[in-house]
């Protein structure tokens, strides 16, 4: 039997939906049977679902979540349909919501320049979809296992991979050591190198000189193929001092005497687990990419808060200091960003 009881009503972690007010110290309760809150700065009531993806919708909210975490964790969506009774568009409209949702809720949490990243680690992936092949980029902390951010694009490039520079550049904590682990493509060091600087200002008229971060190191991890099969892995330096990049590589993992991808590379794995569209030679591709990328950041939004990580002794947020407990799907759902 489904358990359909509703969580308490707590108006200390609400903020007023109204964007022109945005209280969170004046907020009570309005109707315990209606779930409404009450603004007493604006006086604006509205529901307790208001500003979440479950807002608005015309299905018993037990089923909505207990779908979307049956999507988080690789379900077919047939089989949803099949138990469930729902038509796959609207699974795939709930998905689109539950992602837009997660990828503000990082931006929110993940990157406001809080996380020691130490060790990151990037890698892209090669997927098909419904409209042609496209190309995944990903980045992660190893110590933490955190998803940092992801990306879409047709091609292969710099742009693809700049994007995820950028948004680990926003989680990072300033002034802390970073090594970046990266393969042979060389557009991870270009976008790094170009990313991860700051503006000297002296007071002289013209632009400022810009100026690497002083403890940024960067090491690509090159594979050698010989019919078909590793025959040798080459370490290249390409951006700091190799000896402080060991350093950081031997405080951010364990088990590996050398720099590596290997985590970024296990990270791949559990994408192509989890998401059906990601599976090699799959009958599902995503429709497109935003289809795929509502799907990449609801599952990495599970996987960071919501999904203990069995070499952590909790989530991959909870290791990166960024909450004190893990998250329920239902506590994720109704987490409501701020709007600025």
């Amino acid at each position: 039997m489904i358990n359909t009881f509703l969580p308490p009503m707590r108006p200390e972690l609400v903020v007023c939906a109204n964007a022109r007010c945005g209280a969170s110290e004046r907020i009570g309760i309005h109707s315990h049977q209606e779930r409404r809150y009450i603004c007493h700065s604006c006086g604006q009531t509205f529901a307790e679902t208001k500003g979440t993806p479950l807002y608005g919708l015309k299905y018993p909210l037990w089923q909505v979540v207990i779908v979307l975490t049956l999507l988080a964790f690789g379900c077919p969506v047939p089989a949803i349909v099949a138990a469930f009774g729902v038509d796959e568009r609207t699974v795939a409209t709930w998905q689109s919501k539950a992602g837009q949702h997660a990828k503000a809720l990082h931006e929110h949490v993940v990157g406001q320049g809080q996380v020691d990243l130490g060790q990151v680690q990037a890698d892209e992936l090669y997927v098909k979809t419904q409209c042609g092949t496209v190309w995944v980029a990903t980045a992660i902390s190893v110590f933490s296992r955190l998803f940092l951010w992801g990306a879409i694009a047709p091609q292969r490039n710099e742009k693809l991979v700049t994007q995820v520079v950028a948004h680990v550049r926003r989680c990072a904590k300033p002034g802390q050591p970073i090594l970046w682990a990266v393969d042979g493509f060389q557009a991870w060091t270009t976008a790094v190198l170009k990313v991860f600087r700051d503006p000297q200002h002296t007071g002289r008229p013209g632009r400022p000189r810009l100026l690497m971060w002083p403890d940024l190191h960067i090491v690509q991890v090159v594979k050698q193929y010989s019919q078909r099969h590793i025959s040798g892995i080459e370490r290249r330096l390409r951006h700091g001092c190799l000896a402080r990049a060991q350093a950081i590589m031997l405080m951010t993992q364990v088990g590996w005497g050398l720099i590596n991808t290997a985590y970024v590379e296990r990270f791949n794995a559990t994408w192509r687990t989890w998401l059906p569209a990601l599976t090699r030679r799959s009958r599902t591709p995503a429709r497109d990419t935003a289809h795929l990328e509502a799907a990449l950041f609801w599952t990495g939004g599970v996987y960071n808060f919501c999904r203990i990580h069995a070499t952590l002794d909790g989530t991959p947020a909870m290791a990166a200091d960024l909450t004190d407990h893990v998250w329920s799907i239902d506590e994720f759902l109704r987490y409501r960003v701020r709007r600025e």
